[in-house]
């Protein structure tokens, strides 16, 4: 095992004294402390040739600039979004679509110059201390339950919080697509002609354990979960589809790797469905990958359907759910950076490929 390394930082300026300071600058200057502060904070102010002779003292004394953590004190900003997540850290950088939704977020940060601060969550008691203790200006929550103790926790600090997905919490600004109507609109398309339609879904709850279930719509607490299965119930009532009968084939993550025994065991049923719904572009593609291993054709034994419209869902020829996660995280660190007016209903639409039935010349396969 590779033994820890240490970066020690030491500041030689004034070698066994303490921290140069405005006051010291000013000294040296030969002007006040409000003078080097106008010359750091607000410039313009200051006429070029006392700016100049603030910047040779300071450059003569080490002088670095204000502490930052004094002037967040000062002004009330720390200039940084603190992007909560309710995953493991690592899911950030894997996931296709929270990479999107982080990029957005890093898009409005890199034009206000201000950082980002990603606050993983462990759903322990340590959640809410970890997200009161976050040095930020306001908080972006990824989508969470709808009991999550981090909302009130972030909420309690009088800053700006935007939950993504959901839930919806007085207080917070929502961004999220309208998922039940777009689950109704992506069924009409990935179940048509079917007689077994299936659905692999997101988790239920927190406790994310995964099996194949019928659940109980009214005990699902992660709110982009029971939308989307709202939205099918509602196409299934419309077109009488008895959605008592309906597979749900739940994973305890919306990663490849961990939904591959779930979906297994889904397409070895012993009576298997002839369409599948995947609550996002991840969980389609492990499906067809199942499939592929089955010698069964896409769309003409099963037809299948994603979820974002994410980056090789188009070469994959995936019928899918388009949304723009970038633009959402757009949207969300406007919001936590307190641009209120920049709120807008994120669009959607359904996007027909070659995986399912729906307008497709259906000839016999070969």
């Amino acid at each position: 095992m590779e033994s820890p390394r240490y970066i020690y930082v030491v500041d030689m300026t004034f070698a066994g004294a303490s921290r140069v300071t405005m006051a010291d600058v000013a000294r040296v200057a030969g002007v006040s402390v409000m003078t080097v502060s106008y010359c750091y904070n607000q410039p313009g102010r200051v006429a070029t040739r006392t700016r100049n002779a603030v910047a040779q003292a300071a450059q003569s004394l080490g002088y670095l600039g204000p502490d930052p953590a004094a002037r967040s004190l000062r002004n009330g900003r720390t200039g940084s979004v603190g992007v909560v997540l309710g995953e493991h850290l690592v899911y950030a950088f894997d996931d296709p679509q929270a990479r999107q939704f982080l990029t957005g977020v890093a898009a409005v940060c890199r034009h206000r110059g201000v950082g980002m601060t990603l606050i993983p969550t462990t759903t322990d008691e340590r959640d809410g201390a970890r997200v009161r203790a976050a040095a930020v200006d306001g908080f972006i929550i990824w989508t969470t339950v709808d009991s999550d103790p981090i909302i009130p926790a972030a909420l309690s600090l009088d800053k700006p919080v935007v939950v993504h997905g959901g839930p919806d919490v007085q207080g917070t600004h929502l961004v999220a697509i309208d998922d039940r109507a777009a689950a109704r609109a992506i069924s009409a398309a990935v179940f048509d002609g079917a007689k077994r339609p299936a659905v692999v879904s997101f988790p239920l709850n927190a406790a994310r354990e995964s099996g194949l279930t019928p659940p109980d719509l009214a005990e699902i607490t992660f709110p982009v979960t029971r939308n989307r299965l709202l939205g099918v119930h509602d196409y299934c009532a419309a077109t009488g589809i008895d959605s008592t009968k309906l597979v749900v084939a739940v994973t305890s993550r919306n990663e490849r790797a961990t939904s591959r025994d779930i979906i297994d065991t889904l397409l070895d049923l012993p009576d298997p469905p002839d369409a599948v719904m995947a609550m996002s572009d991840e969980l389609a593609f492990e499906v067809a990958a199942a499939l592929k291993k089955r010698d069964l054709s896409i769309p003409y034994d099963v037809s299948i359907s994603g979820w974002d419209d994410s980056p090789g869902a188009e070469a994959a020829g995936l019928t899918t759910v388009r949304q723009s996660l970038f633009e959402q995280g757009q949207q969300c660190a406007r919001l936590a950076l307190s641009d209120d007016n920049m709120w807008q209903q994120p669009a959607w639409q359904v996007v027909l490929r070659q995986t399912t039935r729906t307008k497709l010349d259906l000839q016999p396969a070969p």
